[in-house]
């Protein structure tokens, strides 16, 4: 069994090396379609967090006080919506607390707040609900309140961005098809040409007696491999730029949504499985399909 998988690497290496022309553009298709795969699922991965991100900001309603309005004046405020069902919680923010969460949210650059003679930021109320479809309802009820200088509830944007991320998780799933099904013809024309110049070889080989397994099994092995060549330079590569993109872009990105880029871990952990099986699958599918085609073994 080991002597067999041996003789079957091994052989579809040489193969590999002697039609290097056509597997070097066959890993080079298969690697730019898993290049533009990554792409997308940076970018697919990136929205969703930053959406389920905006969803939980969105899903609450800031309330901000005037300055005359005292924290027994807020507690009265708190309790009128803390009895509503339509809330869930409410939390009293104060201006200390709102200017310790900018910072944050500004992440390096907050320190330029530290100059500043006064915090100018108010007291105010944050009230998450249960349901965001009951939003503009408590947020008309927020600005019945005396004591209040600004209510800011953003429903409208919050449906925006849902349907723009569905929109791009489509056209995601669209493109990737059908660069898989370009990457699978790739293969399946590599393989395809190998096996037509091989035809009085594989005549010889079953003459003498050898099984379907050992004619198929490095030709199999061929498209095996090509995939798994790609999938190591897609990761690569893309691990290579996703750690650029965070070097240029985190810090904007954390000031806009007040969360940042996934992490690089994170992302390329899971980008490291898609692309060894979608790699390794493409090849073996385009090879099965080669071999069913052309080898009549």
């Amino acid at each position: 069994m080991i002597k067999s998988l041996l003789y079957t690497v091994k052989n579809a290496i040489k193969q590999l090396w002697r039609h290097k022309g056509r597997a070097v553009t066959t890993i080079f298709s298969i690697t730019c379609m898993l290049l533009i795969l990554g792409l997308f699922f940076f970018i697919t991965v990136n929205i969703t967090f930053a959406t389920e991100a905006l969803k939980a900001q969105f899903n609450t309603i800031e309330v901000f006080l005037l300055d005359t309005t005292g924290e027994d004046d807020a507690n009265v405020m708190i309790n009128s919506l803390t009895h509503m069902s339509e809330v869930d919680r409410v939390e009293y923010i104060t201006k200390d607390q709102a200017m310790e969460e900018f910072k944050e949210r500004l992440g390096s650059k907050g320190r330029m707040l530290d100059g500043l003679p006064e915090n100018p930021l108010p007291n105010s109320l944050r009230v998450t609900l249960v349901d965001i479809s009951d939003g503009d309802f408590i947020a008309q009820i927020c600005r019945s309140f005396s004591g209040v200088e600004e209510v800011r509830y953003y429903a409208t944007e919050v449906v925006k961005i849902l349907s723009i991320s569905e929109a791009l998780q489509k056209a995601c799933i669209v493109i990737i098809v059908f660069l898989i099904v370009v990457s699978i013809t790739g293969v399946y024309n590599t393989v395809k040409l190998n096996v037509m110049s091989r035809q009085a070889e594989i005549g010889i080989m079953k003459c003498v007696g050898a099984t379907n397994w050992f004619v198929r099994g490095p030709l199999l092995m061929e498209g095996v491999l090509i995939g798994a060549i790609a999938a190591g330079i897609s990761l690569t590569t893309t691990s290579i730029i996703y750690r650029r993109v965070l070097e240029l872009f985190n810090e904007q990105v954390k000031m806009l949504f007040s969360t940042g880029l996934v992490p690089r871990e994170f992302m390329i952990e899971n980008l490291a499985w898609i692309f060894m099986a979608m790699g390794i699958s493409i090849g073996a599918i385009g090879s099965i399909f080669a071999v069913r085609r052309f080898l009549k073994v």
